[in-house]
């Protein structure tokens, strides 16, 4: 049930843009109209009349209008400045309406934080129940299951506490019938929470499904997706992300989570009329609020204000740099109180490394940095490719199907690989790793030589692990291609990172093995003596996740940043920035577009790329309405419209050009339909004498009253008086920046003062899909 979120402002009294020093200097006639500066539109101006309800908002699927948002703020904080002069009263709402910012701030962090905080231990728990349950409490999961056990145990995975569903139905856990029977369990609650999740999503909120991110990139350039960031999918996100990421399927939960801190910052903003009211400071939240989600997804604060900087927000003056800081900070301090991951740290995969690099090894790290490029446009193509015959054949009207049929595939081909069955963060957190002398995995199992840890030739039991982390490696490529974009939420960020540490794991034991066997050769010699610990293979992993997340959403500042407060690697920032600049260069080279700019294309949201270029030489002439050859623009003259008039219901344009007459085509502002319609609507209610015959007069003198006419209604409070306007022979990549720049809906072409036509948001896409030799109907755009 989606709800209403974005109540932009309603249209301020006089008073609140002229002083009552002036108001008492100026004479009868000019209270009529007063024009509050020279970007915003005029008011219509009574002081003893409300302000028109629904005046200047916007409707579903519209792009705001940032320059009047941005002039409307500014009128409304000079008033509160001027007031604030005159009494106490108005100082101290002054002071709370600054506050309001940081206090809102503070609520997103503590908001998203707590909700990261249960969404990480449900999703521990579930996922381990899977495999079987604890004896003490059914709510513990494996790890705190075993903890409340006090006596040793040999098998790190193993302690008495803890039961398998094998060992709760037949008794024992060793033999065929109970692997037989643990294998059909796991498959069972993969199936149960995947089905769940997509009916929760499918039932109640269908905008809660993917990952969020290319819909949040778009909400903040301008667009308005009513529900997107609502209660209703706020609740089953926050469900669903539980029960995606616990069913098992190649998914991680860190790019919804930047979804469901927006929607916590959105509802909070109802909180504040500032926020409530006016569409562009809204997005400046949300723009505080994606940086707070990749800080609880990741652990990682200055990461998340990064990320949000380079990846999501279109709009980020300094303030709003501040703003993410604190919250980035707030929700990270949250996540910690509630210590989700049991280790009081707030890094999800804390490694320490024992060895340093050596120069020679920036060769393999180039290598996986060329892997993670190559991997992560591939996986774009193919991804958009599946989400495209998702969309255009019958596939995309079975989601439940589709979702079960997945699930099961992944169930079934994972149980058998250990490697498979555990969660995504567990596996990265195992490549992660750097072998102790204890250690029991079955990626430390080498050759023990003395009592070291120098390089140690690999064991049976390593070689086990690495065809098993090779099987792996194939399996999470191709699962996630068919799994990301199913109407689950669903993130990215761990497969692409599991990937990457697969392939990092496999490089760097044989980089190892190859130093132990050859450390008298020219690569290896002067650094790597015999009995040394020289190359770490935790160390490669860690790169690979880091080229391979590059690789598919094309990050590089935050992402570095992410990584070595992900793991605590701060000496290896080095390694981690060659492999993600040499990845996003080799993607790059095989298409421009990351994963999040790909889907946004492939659902055509409304979104001016301000990466793309444009190497076309056309004109704003070439690209307005109407064409040469066209019928003429529906204009309207600023005397010549009744009240009754068809012609704004006979069409369906978002605006008209206001001009001085048919014949002059003068151009005298802009008006938007919406606030038309409601102002001769709110005309009709409240004032004597308007009727269907009563004309709208635009112009700053009312004509002379005749007799037997109805009375006019001046409208000219409503008009934009001084619209964007480029001349015909505009270059259109000029118009383009403008587009960008300033987050224009339209914008009006002249020849010497004479209107020619309109240029819309949707005029610029659909010109940019042509000349890219894309479908330019694709734009999805009211």
């Amino acid at each position: 049930v989606p709800i209403p979120s974005h109540r932009a402002g309603k249209v301020q009294h006089l008073d609140q843009t002229v002083s009552t020093a002036r108001l008492q200097t100026l004479p009868h006639s000019k209270l009529r109209e007063t024009s509050t500066n020279g970007i915003c539109p005029t008011h219509i101006v009574d002081p003893l009349e409300e302000p028109v309800p629904g005046l200047g908002t916007y409707e579903d699927f519209n792009t705001i209008d940032w320059v009047r948002e941005k002039s409307k703020d500014r009128d409304r904080h000079r008033e509160i400045t001027n007031k604030s002069r005159e009494s106490t009263v108005a100082l101290l709402h002054r002071i709370s309406d600054a506050f309001s910012g940081w206090l809102l701030m503070l609520l997103v962090g503590l908001m998203a934080g707590a909700l990261a905080g249960g969404i990480d231990i449900a999703a521990h728990w579930m996922t381990d129940l899977k495999g079987g349950v604890c004896l003490v409490g059914f709510w513990f999961n494996h790890e705190h299951c075993c903890w409340t056990y006090n006596e040793t145990f040999q098998e790190r995975d193993r302690c008495p506490q803890w039961k398998s569903w094998a060992e709760l139905i037949t008794g024992t856990s060793e033999g065929a019938f109970p692997y037989i029977m643990d294998y059909l369990m796991y498959i069972f609650w993969a199936l149960l929470f995947s089905f769940l999740a997509v009916t929760l999503v499918r039932a109640f909120a269908p905008y809660a499904c993917g990952s969020g991110i290319p819909e949040i990139k778009t909400i903040l350039s301008g667009f308005i997706i009513r529900g997107y960031l609502g209660k209703w999918t706020l609740i089953i996100k926050t469900i669903t992300l539980v029960l995606a990421v616990s069913s098992g399927l190649s998914l991680g939960k860190e790019g919804p989570l930047v979804h469901v801190a927006c929607c916590c910052a959105n509802i909070l903003c109802h909180l504040f009329t500032k926020y409530r009211k006016n569409e562009a400071k809204r997005r400046e939240v949300l723009s505080a609020a994606a940086a707070v989600g990749v800080s609880v997804a990741f652990g990682a604060p200055i990461g998340g204000v990064l990320f949000s900087l380079e990846e999501v927000s279109y709009y980020f003056p300094l303030k709003t740099l501040w703003r993410s800081f604190f919250a980035a900070l707030v929700a990270a301090f949250t996540l910690r109180s509630i210590n989700p991951f049991g280790n009081s740290r707030l890094v999800l995969f804390y490694v320490e490394f024992h060895a340093p690099w050596h120069l020679v090894e920036l060769a393999p790290f180039i290598l996986l940095g060329i892997f993670g490029g190559l991997w992560g446009a591939l996986f774009i193509k193919a991804n958009i490719a599946w989400c495209r015959i998702r969309k255009t054949t019958r596939l995309g009207h079975y989601p439940i199907t589709e979702v079960l049929v997945v699930a099961a595939l992944t169930a079934l081909v994972s149980y058998p690989n250990s490697y498979t069955r555990m969660s995504g963060s567990e596996l990265i957190s195992e490549l992660f790793n750097d072998c102790s002398l204890l250690d029991s995995s079955q990626l430390c199992g080498y050759v023990q030589v003395g009592n070291s840890l120098a390089d140690r030739p690999a064991g049976p039991e390593l070689y086990t692990a690495l065809w098993q982390l090779a099987l792996a490696l194939i399996f999470k490529m191709t699962i996630t291609v068919i799994t990301f974009g199913m109407k689950v939420p669903s993130g990215l960020f761990i497969p692409s990172m599991a990937v990457g540490a697969i392939a990092g794991r496999l490089l760097g034991v044989g980089m190892e093995q190859l130093a132990y066997y050859n450390h008298d050769s020219i690569l290896f010699k002067g650094w790597c003596s015999a009995g040394a610990d020289c190359i770490t293979p935790g160390l490669y992993a860690m790169v690979g996740a880091a080229a391979c997340l590059g690789g598919v959403t094309r990050m590089t500042v935050s992402l570095v940043v992410i990584m070595f407060e992900l793991t605590g690697g701060l000496e290896y920032i080095v390694p981690l920035m060659a492999a993600t600049m040499t990845s996003k260069w080799v993607a790059d080279a095989l298409g421009r577009e990351g994963i999040y700019e790909a889907h946004i294309r492939l659902n055509g949201y409304p979104f001016l790329e301000a990466k793309e270029e444009i190497e076309h030489n056309s004109l704003a002439v070439d690209v307005m309405t109407p064409r040469r050859g066209d019928p003429a623009l529906t204009v309207l003259t600023q005397e010549g419209m009744t009240v009754g008039e068809s012609l704004i219901e006979s069409t369906r344009f978002s605006g008209f050009p206001v001009v001085v007459s048919q014949e002059s085509q003068r151009l005298v502002g802009f008006v938007l339909r919406r606030d038309l319609l409601i102002s001769i609507d709110n005309a009709r209610k409240r004032q004597d004498g308007i009727v269907s015959a009563s004309q709208v007069v635009f112009s700053e003198h009312l004509p002379p009253p005749s007799p037997e006419a109805p009375p006019p209604l001046p409208l000219r409070g409503i008009m934009d008086l001084s619209p964007f306007t480029v001349t015909d022979h505009t270059p259109i990549d000029i118009t383009v920046d403008i587009f960008r720049k300033l987050g224009l809906r339209q914008c009006l072409v002249t020849h010497n003062g004479k209107l020619l036509g309109i240029i819309t948001k949707k005029d610029v896409l659909k010109h940019m899909a042509q000349i890219a030799n894309r479908d330019p109907d694709s734009i999805l755009f009211n």
